[in-house]
């Protein structure tokens, strides 16, 4: 393919790296709504979750600084080895560079804190020094403003960068409805994450099509709605 980025995303062709989801460089976030940042982060881990894509966790001076991982996004992968660096950039961790080579797909989905430090610099060396394409996950990654956050997503993707959304990355290893293998884990995962889009499968699956109305009580699991 001379244009590889013509390619979707497939639960076959993709890995995913989280960068630095501490508390510390949470705190630092301006761009994004931190509570909003947790959300989407957690949801793009239970998607690569649902579709089993090879995940890498990274953080930066655990111990000293940062704070210990967002327990939420550990409960999704609670086997997962966490590879601790010192330095800003993970690709200069040997431990992360043998990772991603090891998952050996060369399309490397990025989520992580802070956009214009941790996130540009492992992106622009994984794709200078490693031949990977970079896939930044604009919602699940934020900066110190919003200048800061902007203008690094415009500096990736004017080095080749995919800006996608974890959404996106969702529906996109989702593709066809029909695929029912994953339906009703990536309606879990909508109804409890994608806001208004949640709300309106929540909607159609008891007003429209009569499901049982699940409550905290009984914690019913709605019946999925019929692929068409």
């Amino acid at each position: 393919m001379s244009n590889p980025k013509l390619e979707v995303l497939t639960p076959h062709n993709s890995q995913l790296i989280f960068i630095d989801h501490q508390p510390q460089m949470a705190f630092g976030v301006q761009s994004i709504d931190r509570q909003v940042l947790k959300n989407n982060t957690v949801a793009l881990a239970k998607a690569a979750k649902v579709f089993g894509i090879p995940t890498t966790i990274t953080t930066v001076e655990t111990e000293a600084f940062s704070g210990h991982t967002y327990p939420e996004l550990l409960d999704v992968f609670p086997e997962k080895d966490i590879l601790e660096r010192s330095s800003m950039n993970s690709w200069d961790d040997q431990k992360v560079r043998d990772a991603l080579k090891a998952n050996g797909k060369k399309k490397v989905i990025v989520a992580g804190l802070w956009t214009e430090v941790c996130n540009t610099t492992f992106a622009l060396c994984a794709m200078l020094e490693g031949d990977y394409e970079i896939y930044m996950v604009a919602d699940a990654s934020g900066g110190t403003s919003k200048e800061a956050h902007d203008y690094a997503m415009q500096r990736m993707i004017q080095a080749g960068v995919v800006p996608v959304t974890w959404q996106q990355v969702l529906l996109e290893w989702q593709r066809d409805w029909a695929h029912r293998d994953s339906y009703d884990a990536v309606m879990a995962i909508v109804r409890e994450h994608s806001g208004a889009y949640g709300m309106g499968v929540d909607y159609a699956y008891t007003m429209v099509h009569k499901a049982p109305e699940r409550t905290h009580s009984t914690h019913k699991v709605l019946a999925p709605v019929p692929a068409k």
